[in-house]
């Protein structure tokens, strides 16, 4: 079973995509903090991560910086309403995925996940002749 993990100070956002994603077979964890996020990351070690950028205690900037030097096949979609040209740029910059403009389609969440997935599995593994 894959695990995501969504990271948002809005719970009602956490449980959308947590009840979402569960119904289609994903374990799904959540967080409301940046540090609970980073915990989660290195006891869970999920595949895929929702990041808002506006979280309480840490910038989701840096936890992207921290999850992606943490283990770089993490794969990070930025979800926010910030979504002026500077944030996106350093969300490239740091390492995130794809970066996501709430308010978001279904669809759109689903489709990013399953590429992302298929970006997982076909990625070289060390030591592996391919």
């Amino acid at each position: 079973m894959i695990k995501l993990l969504t990271v948002d100070d809005e719970l009602d956002v956490c449980e959308f995509i947590r009840d979402f994603f569960a119904s289609r077979g994903y374990s799904v964890l959540v967080a409301l903090t940046g540090k609970e996020a980073l915990a989660a990351v290195k006891k869970e070690r999920p595949k895929i991560v929702f990041l808002d950028i506006i979280i309480p205690d840490i910038n989701g900037l840096e936890v992207l910086r921290q999850i992606k030097e943490f283990d770089s096949d993490i794969k990070v979609i930025i979800v926010s309403v910030t979504d002026d040209k500077e944030s996106r740029e350093k969300a490239k910059a740091l390492g995130a995925d794809e970066f996501i403009r709430k308010p978001f389609s279904k669809r759109y969440l689903e489709e990013v996940v399953i590429q992302k997935i298929i970006e997982l599995t076909n990625a070289p593994r060390e030591g592996v002749a391919r």
